[in-house]
């Protein structure tokens, strides 16, 4: 009976413990909500199959320190002439015409503690998939990466980027 009780909380212990680390494996590697947006915009159209280079579209990545949603001239310059039957594109064109901002949801948002510079990792050849993952093959956007202080000091070490804790936390 004792020697039971024994393998009973012995596997008891071992079946919480492996709840335990199969919980916070996914808390850690899964991916993040995918908000549904006011525009359904396509990633796999624009660059997926057109391969439109993502600073095309997020024109500040290269230039400060927020890449921000692009602004609404960027989509108009092709969507004046291009796919204008489509709903979405009529959404589009209905919020430029009444100078309405489109309301994105975030999918990424940091800390106000952090200091996070688009432009520096875009100009240290970070490809923006390293942190974003391969969104040219997302029907809609998804946070991909937990973008906490560990993986982003794993990635510095890596690259041999500044680990001083100033360089972040400002």
């Amino acid at each position: 009976m004792k020697k039971t009780l024994v393998a009973i909380a012995a596997l008891g212990y071992f079946g919480v413990s492996v709840l335990l680390v199969g919980g916070l494996w996914y808390l850690w590697y899964s991916t993040g909500p995918a908000p549904v947006q006011p525009i359904a915009f396509p990633h796999t159209v624009h660059a997926g199959r057109l391969q439109i280079p993502c600073t095309y579209c997020h024109i500040f990545a290269d230039r400060a320190r927020s890449a921000g949603a692009p602004p609404l001239e960027i989509c108009m310059g092709c969507h004046r002439t291009i796919a204008t039957d489509r709903e979405e594109i009529r959404k589009l064109t209905r919020y430029y015409e009444e100078k309405r901002p489109i309301e994105w949801k975030r999918v990424y948002a940091l800390p106000d503690f952090i200091y996070f510079s688009h432009k520096r990792h875009v100009k240290a050849g970070v490809a923006c998939s390293m942190c974003h993952g391969d969104v040219a093959n997302m029907k809609r956007v998804r946070r991909v990466n937990e973008l906490i202080m560990g993986w982003c000091v794993s990635c510095h070490g890596v690259r041999g980027a500044s680990r001083d804790c100033a360089t972040c936390h400002k």
